[in-house]
């Protein structure tokens, strides 16, 4: 039997490591990626820009599933934008699972979200739609992450903690456990999350509290 065929919306590094794990899921055919005008016909491995975002419309009356495919660190604005857009378009949007990555079937993933390599999301955890839950990255049992939210690779987020929406938790930082970040907020690289977070909070270590 065939594979559904997917496209990808973003053209960038991170599409990249998205073209990796859904090839290693072989769940889905990858039938081309959407980007910008400057990028079409540009080659990412063996699959081609194919669209811009004015596209979408068309591209869902061939295509049934899109995945987002661009990265977020300062500001998930772009990846919100293309998610909503998507889904407007008419796209179910698939959650993509590294095998190598542990999620327990007592957890729960939101529709376009992502989970690579490596990655670990324990019992009783529930992430939000369009979430990057990054290479060897860690969420511990009972916790939550809302929508669009990106977890960099090998963060730990410990059990109980809550993330809120659009929020982006650096490379190798650690969230202890039951502390609350609110939504919109960005914590740096390797950085330790003792205390609650406001809404909009940068915790990039100069204050660390």
């Amino acid at each position: 039997m065939s594979k559904p065929s997917l496209i990808l919306i973003g053209a960038g590094g991170h599409a990249h490591a998205c073209i990796d794990v859904i090839e290693q899921q072989d769940q889905f055919e990858i039938a081309g990626l959407v980007g910008t005008s400057e990028e079409l016909d540009a080659r990412h491995f063996s699959y081609s820009v194919i669209a811009t975002d004015s596209d979408l419309h068309a591209l869902s009356k061939t295509y049934r599933y899109a995945f987002i495919s661009v990265g977020q660190i300062q500001s998930p604005d772009l990846r919100t934008r293309l998610y909503q857009g998507a889904v407007n378009a008419g796209f179910q949007l698939p959650i993509i699972l590294a095998p190598t990555a542990y999620v327990s079937r007592h957890a729960s993933i939101g529709a376009g979200s992502i989970v690579m390599h490596g990655a670990v999301v324990n019992a009783g955890a529930a992430i939000g739609v369009n979430c990057i839950v990054n290479t060897r990255a860690i969420i511990e049992h009972d916790t939550t992450v809302g929508d669009h939210c990106h977890i960099s690779t090998g963060a730990i987020l410990n059990g109980n903690v809550t993330v809120g929406a659009g929020s982006f938790i650096g490379s190798g930082s650690i969230v202890k456990e039951g502390v609350s970040i609110g939504a919109g907020c960005m914590v740096g690289m390797g950085l330790s999350v003792r205390h609650n977070q406001n809404d909009h909070t940068r915790f990039v270590g100069a204050n660390k509290t």
